[in-house]
């Protein structure tokens, strides 16, 4: 398994695909280097998430389950999951089936010019929490 360490790799993954289970958040760039290069993984884990044994722990449970998941990965791809606190509780098994089902959904967004996952914009009524009903008055 190939690493991402440098700022700008992870910010750059940052513009593509994302999908979130309850113990990470997978972000993903694909072809944006030769398919024949091993798939390259990031691993963050914001302060918020615990003290630094917590938050070493999550990333170390996240390390593991690329290693049983890996092969579900793309060559050439970049990854990064930020890990959750959720990481500490979940059962390692569906740790691994979360990240093997989130490396198949990643994929399968559809993706615009820029490398970014489409996403149905919502309407300013809907964002704020209004429900209009259909027919009634204005005013």
């Amino acid at each position: 398994m190939d690493r991402l360490k440098k700022r700008v790799q992870f910010v750059a993954v940052a513009r593509g695909a994302r999908t979130a289970r309850s113990a990470f958040v997978l972000q993903a760039l694909a072809d944006v280097r030769p398919k024949t290069d091993p798939a390259r993984f990031g691993f963050t884990v914001t302060k918020k998430t615990g003290n630094s044994v917590e938050r070493n722990r999550i990333r170390r449970r996240l390390r593991a389950a690329v290693e049983e998941a890996g092969a579900a990965a793309r060559a050439g791809c970049d990854y990064v999951l930020i890990g959750r606190r959720d990481a500490l509780s979940v059962p390692f098994g569906t740790l691994v089936r979360d990240l093997a089902s989130a490396l198949r959904k990643v994929h399968d967004k559809p993706v615009d010019a820029n490398g970014r996952s489409h996403r149905p914009r919502r309407s300013r009524a809907r964002r704020q929490g209004e429900s209009r009903s259909v027919g009634a008055p204005d005013g």
